[in-house]
């Protein structure tokens, strides 16, 4: 089930509100309970066999837990158990997702095709949605066991937690703490109408950006990459930029709807997207885009693994942090290795393919230069007064320039990377980076249809072909201009924001969120115009992940 079909719209989500606030009368758990058979039920609409693959593991992660919590911190047997949990929880994501892929490999190169389990995971196999976010949800979990960051076992609410349907699917990757002590307040599960008011904007937002921005830009950006080796420079690069905003729009819708759902349901989800393509490096593009997945990757795989490293500089007697960082095998050492082993890891976990493992590699390097260029550079000058009075920055036209230079530069550093992202294979990807570098050559005006239209075509079929070679150039310039210089859902809804995240202050009044009968007029049109576009169920990319 979709967050944008006419089934979720007008029959699960009102019959799940509805529920949830009337048990929520009588008792909190009793909400709770049926919060979590109307997720079993939205995640069982897609493929109902698979409903059964989500019980088992939220069973088998369940027990680990309580077994990871009952042994002696810091013991063998509490480790023991961590690393059994984990290696299984990674084992179901390898046969899902990377399973048939190695199989394939080892018959291209061998010409051998094996029998049993591996033979039939060379066939198609189906990928269950949110199999990546549930399991990664419920492995922080088990981490935060072995931390003793979880205090008490809960079956309820670890069940809550992890098949919460509004990031069951596609995330954000939520935090157990952040989550369980909303679970835990009875005011969660009583209605108010602000939250009905809050959420339903915020959804309004994001099912716009879905149907209204991200979709019609699509078929650009799948005609081009069904055909890379085709295209010459304009029409590879519009291939990307139509990608690209196709990504950005689909992706923020979805991050809005499902902040808008679960404030709908009394509840407050971390931010996980802060318009990334106004950023003006890539340190802050991954601060802004999935930024949950940014925090999980920090968290669990960058920082203990340089942790590490830095202990075992000490103990050898060399030199640790920021001071390490100044010489070239010390930077390489604590900032690059941890940066290419942990986007290497991210690349992997988006899927199966070289491609993938290529996108998070080059996210790596471009991470290690940024990182290099913030430990190495000379500080710029800053005028001081004789006073000794704290330095006032340049604010003037050359740091404005700066600052869209550091924009575009970033913004194309990207979306190289997405031409991996989006590609269906390696050689793909280096087709379409060609038509990017200009090595097929630029289109000619002799391509264009006027240059024949007294010979060959009347002047009703020029300017349907003029309009039909225009028109992806005139979306991809609006979507850019929203991307870059619209505000975001989060700083539209100011203080009414249902983020977890500081509420943004920093747009005119007269834009910001309100209760006012204006609003409510804007959002119902706003939803009427997105129920006359519900043509289809079109899934939203990142459930491929």
């Amino acid at each position: 089930m979709l967050f944008n079909s006419f089934l979720f719209l007008t029959l699960f989500l009102p019959i799940a509100l509805a529920g949830y606030y009337t048990a929520g009368a009588r008792h909190p758990r009793a909400a709770a309970l049926w919060l979590c058979a109307a997720s079993i039920v939205f995640y069982g609409a897609w493929n109902p066999a698979f409903v059964g693959l989500l019980a088992i593991s939220i069973a088998f992660n369940y027990a680990m837990s309580r077994a990871i919590m009952a042994a002696a911190p810091n013991s063998r047997a509490r480790r023991a158990w961590l690393a059994f949990a984990i290696a299984i929880d990674l084992g179901v994501l390898v046969r899902y997702k990377y399973l048939a892929l190695l199989a394939g490999t080892l018959i291209e190169w061998t010409g051998i095709v094996p029998h049993g389990a591996l033979g039939l995971a060379a066939q198609s196999v189906a990928l269950p949605l949110g199999v990546s976010f549930f399991t990664f949800t419920q492995i922080g979990y088990l981490l935060d066991c072995n931390a003793r960051i979880v205090k008490t076992p809960d079956a309820l609410g670890f069940v809550q937690f992890v098949t919460f349907f509004p990031h069951l699917i596609a995330g954000p990757i939520l935090h157990h703490k952040e989550m369980m002590t909303q679970f835990a307040q009875p005011e969660t599960y009583r209605w108010r109408a602000e939250n009905f008011s809050v959420g339903a904007t915020v959804f309004a937002m994001g099912l716009a950006k879905k149907l209204l921005l991200a979709d019609p830009i699509a078929p650009f950006a799948d005609a081009g990459f069904a055909a890379p080796g085709s295209l010459q420079t304009l029409a590879a690069w519009g291939t990307c930029l139509a990608y690209a905003m196709q990504l950005y729009f689909d992706f923020s819708g979805y991050s809005d709807m499902a902040v808008g759902l679960a404030k709908l349901f009394g509840v407050r989800f971390p931010l996980n997207f802060n318009s990334p393509f106004k950023a003006t490096s890539i340190i802050d593009f991954w601060q802004r885009w999935h930024m949950t997945l940014t925090r999980y990757l920090s968290a669990y795989l960058y920082y203990p693994l340089a942790m590490r490293i830095n202990r075992g500089r000490a103990a050898r007697g060399r030199t640790t942090g920021r001071a390490a960082q100044q010489s070239v095998p010390g930077f390489a050492t604590t900032v690059a290795v941890p940066t290419f082993y942990t986007m290497g890891l991210a690349g992997i976990w988006h899927g199966a393919g070289l491609q993938y493992l290529i996108y998070g590699l080059l996210h790596a390097g471009y991470l290690t230069i940024n990182h290099a260029y913030r430990a190495w550079r000379a500080e710029p000058p800053t005028a001081t007064a004789a006073s000794g009075a704290r330095a006032v920055p340049h604010t003037g036209f050359a740091a404005r320039l700066r600052h869209v230079a550091n924009v575009l530069v970033t913004f194309v550093a990207v979306l190289v990377a997405f031409v991996f992202f989006r590609a269906h294979g390696m050689d793909d990807a280096w087709a379409l980076l060609k038509g990017m570098l200009g090595l097929r050559g630029i289109e000619s005006i002799d391509a264009w249809p006027i240059g024949h239209a007294s010979i060959d075509i009347g002047a009703l079929e020029v300017l349907r072909l003029t309009l039909g070679r225009t028109l992806p150039a005139l979306q991809i310039a609006a979507l850019l201009a929203i991307a870059w210089f619209a505000p975001n859902s989060h700083q539209l809804m100011g203080r009414f924001s249902p983020a977890l995240d500081r509420a943004a202050l920093d747009v005119p009044a007269w834009l910001v969120w309100r209760p006012s009968w204006r609003w409510a007029v804007v959002t119902f049109a706003l939803l009427f115009v997105c129920a006359a576009q519900l043509h289809g169920e079109v899934r939203f990319l990142y459930f491929q992940f």
